[in-house]
């Protein structure tokens, strides 16, 4: 499998979920076992400075690292044998972790002020050196502050009236809640090249989408209580954590009629300008979950841009969704594109096709028969 290829692969398992695993790697040396409440070093091998987070969390942090430094797995571990500490770039990470913690214990009260990005900035080696004028580093999403820690929020609609304009642009509550199926039809775009999808979504929150490769099909599932990603013929990885949030929230049907009981707290922060439209910043906190930015178009009241964060043990990975093409589907207006973006790139899905309320088996997400239990060799 080219490189190109192996690249796009990664993002398209991640679509609905905070995954950018190589595929080889995913059911063998880095698959987390069935139980979720498991320590990274009783469920992986040679856990040293990460000893303590939730396993769960392991995967996602070693992909904070892998973006933070812009490299791939293979720059700090052994290719299918990811617990030997043959390389010297991993013996030095496990310093710089530590370096990294005890600056924040020391200077922070232990907040994730400082991380790996903050000195590579998608570089292997630190930036030390400032830039010359023309010189641009990659855009990056700072970690999001909570309500209480931002500025005031700044005048305007209520949170409610926002949400309430969000629901009537949609279709209103009524029409909404009458979909109970969408049968979706289109395209994926990473780069230059593009494949057919195929993406089947049920109440209550369950969603399969296939992505018809020339290797077989890249597959991502949730059925409303645990999700996985797989190629076809290959062992599938199961979420975790931080997945699961994303894929029940991709998952939902009738999100615009949820959105308000997904938050603790919901305030307006004012209005920024998203491409060539003006929108509405509502920053929205939840129970032990970082906050998620919604962004509602100032003049249609629609949903525009969604940007949520995944949770690792050394900082935030955030997730960025641009909705756009808005077209109307048996009454409710849903968007036929959606651009998902993350440090390590990006992928745009076209639709073509929507088919409502039509009949779709649950068996269509039904997760594979486990794989035989494998050694697992990820460690940092």
């Amino acid at each position: 499998m080219n490189s190109t290829l192996t690249t796009f692969l990664a993002a398209l398992l991640a679509t609905t979920a905070f995954t950018a695993i190589k595929p080889q790697h995913n059911a063998s040396s880095m698959a987390p076992a069935q139980a979720s409440d498991k320590k990274a070093e009783e469920q992986f091998k040679n856990i040293q400075v990460l000893k303590g987070i939730p396993a769960d969390q392991l995967i996602p942090t070693m992909q904070f690292i892998s973006a933070s430094l812009g490299v791939e797995c293979e720059f700090c571990h052994v290719e299918r044998a990811f617990d030997k500490d043959d390389k010297k770039p991993k013996q030095a990470a496990r310093k710089m972790i530590q370096m990294m913690f005890a600056i924040n214990k020391d200077n922070f009260n232990g907040s994730r002020e400082v991380t790996c990005y903050s000195c590579h900035r998608g570089n292997p080696k630190p930036v030390a050196i400032p830039l010359v004028a023309g010189e641009e580093l990659s855009v990056r999403v700072t970690e999001p502050k909570t309500a209480e820690t931002e500025a005031q929020p700044n005048a305007g609609p209520s949170p409610d009236q926002i949400i309430d304009k969000y629901v009537q642009a949609a279709g209103g509550s009524a029409g909404i809640e009458k979909i109970n199926s969408r049968v979706m039809k289109g395209t994926i775009s990473f780069d230059d090249k593009s494949f057919p999808i195929e993406i089947y979504a049920k109440t209550p929150d369950k969603r399969i989408s296939f992505a018809h490769m020339p290797q077989g099909d890249s597959i991502t599932a949730f059925d409303g209580h645990q999700g996985w990603l797989g190629m076809t013929g290959r062992p599938v990885h199961e979420m975790r954590g931080t997945e699961l949030d994303a894929a029940a929230l991709d998952a939902d049907l009738q999100l615009a009629t949820h959105l308000r009981g997904l938050f603790t707290k919901l305030e307006l922060h004012g209005i920024e300008r998203i491409s060539d439209r003006d929108a509405y910043v509502l920053i929205g906190e939840r129970d032990a979950k970082p906050p998620i930015r919604l962004y509602f178009d100032e003049q249609s009241g629609l949903l525009i841009r969604m940007l949520r964060f995944g949770n690792t043990a050394l900082g935030l990975m955030p997730t960025q969704i641009d909705y756009a093409d808005y077209r109307d589907a048996d009454g409710v207006k849903i968007p036929f594109r959606w651009t998902l973006a993350r440090p390590n790139g990006k992928f745009t899905i076209q639709l073509t096709e929507v088919k409502q309320n039509v009949p779709v088996d649950d068996a269509k997400f039904a997760k594979p028969a486990p794989p035989p239990d494998s050694a697992q060799e990820t460690s940092k």
